[in-house]
């Protein structure tokens, strides 16, 4: 970028540091909070910037005791200044990057001249500041063989959105996985959002019903905002209901699930508990017995399966015969 428009940034940020009269600011604390900002300038430069400011904006350099500062004038008139920091920029960058999703449209179209201006502060900074190669530096995972996200339709994503923020019943069409035709719901009223993975669920009630149930927001084809009022799920609570594992798949009751480990597959369950009550042992053999009471959903059942022979369940005798009759499955395939 041209020097004459990193300086007119620099200058921008600084103006925006300046506190009103009569509180103050020095040189050097201006020159630590500039580097902060991954602006590393020299207390003379900034001197000379804020001298050459003053002819343009209401300044005041204060040398009546020390410590010495510059303010805005208390007389002067307000200054509005929009731009917004690199340290700003990069906490947008990451907001548009891992929450877009979960935002209501409204606000989405209020952010987005602040994303913009997030992309050109970026841009204005060498790529080898501190804070611009922080992006490069941090990434957000599955702890499972990641799949690309559903093709999403954004303008059901944002009816819907939109619905939910102003709990309004909603007429979509939906399409189950192995339909050919979607089927038409007069009247939804859309309870929450919830974010698994890359799929995206709409919690709803369904007409007259009370129950919750979930849709996969990418097989809603159409939607409508009715624009009427949307009833209330008794007694819902979003936490409990996500808890109740929901989103892998119920099968049946919490289960009280006994298994052994090798100690590499379960050593890790000892730093990320499977849940708060888990009990571990570790045996004579160096195995490591777990005891939990966990939902019991497919994703149970899954993530069981993903250590392959570095665990043996015990319990519950339905779940350990169950893997039993998919390894005899496999044996046969791979035989």
């Amino acid at each position: 970028m041209a020097t004459n428009e990193k300086s007119l940034l620099r200058q921008w940020h600084m103006l925006k540091l300046l506190p009103r009269a009569p509180a103050k600011i020095t040189v050097k604390q201006l020159c630590e909070l500039l580097a902060a900002s991954d602006y590393d300038v020299s207390d003379r430069t900034i001197q000379r910037d804020l001298k050459d400011l003053t002819e343009v904006f209401d300044l005041e350099y204060d040398d009546r005791s020390k410590p010495f500062g510059w303010s805005w004038s208390r007389i002067g008139a307000g200054f509005n200044l929009p731009g917004i920091s690199v340290p700003e920029a990069l906490t947008l960058k990451l907001v548009e990057q891992h929450l877009r999703n979960h935002l209501p449209p409204n606000t989405t179209e209020v952010l987005q001249p602040y994303f913009e201006a997030a992309a050109r502060t970026l841009a204005t900074v060498e790529s080898d500041t501190p804070s611009k190669t922080w992006l490069g530096k941090v990434r957000s995972i599955v702890p499972a063989q990641p799949l690309l996200p559903p093709v999403l339709n954004e303008q059901v994503r944002d009816t819907v959105y939109a619905a939910l923020m102003q709990d309004h019943q909603l007429a979509i069409s939906y399409r189950k996985r192995d339909a050919v035709s979607p089927v038409h719901y007069p009247s939804i009223h859309p309870v929450a959002i919830v974010q698994r993975g890359g799929v995206i669920y709409l919690v709803c009630m369904f007409g007259d019903y009370e129950n919750a149930r979930t849709l996969a927001l990418h097989r809603i084809v159409a939607a409508e905002d009715r624009f009427e009022p949307a009833r209330k799920c008794p007694g819902f609570d979003l936490d409990a209901y996500v808890a109740s594992g929901q989103f892998g798949i119920v099968t049946g009751p919490p289960a009280r699930l006994r298994a052994v480990f090798r100690r590499q597959a379960g050593e890790h369950l000892f730093e990320t508990p499977l849940c708060v009550a888990q009990e571990l042992e570790v045996l004579d053999d160096g195995r490591i017995a777990l005891t939990a009471t966990v939902p019991n959903t497919r994703a149970l059942l899954w993530w069981l399966l993903g250590f392959g022979d570095g665990v043996e369940v015990l319990e519950p005798v339905e779940l350990r015969e169950e893997i039993a009759g998919m390894v005899r499955n496999m044996a046969r395939l791979y035989g």
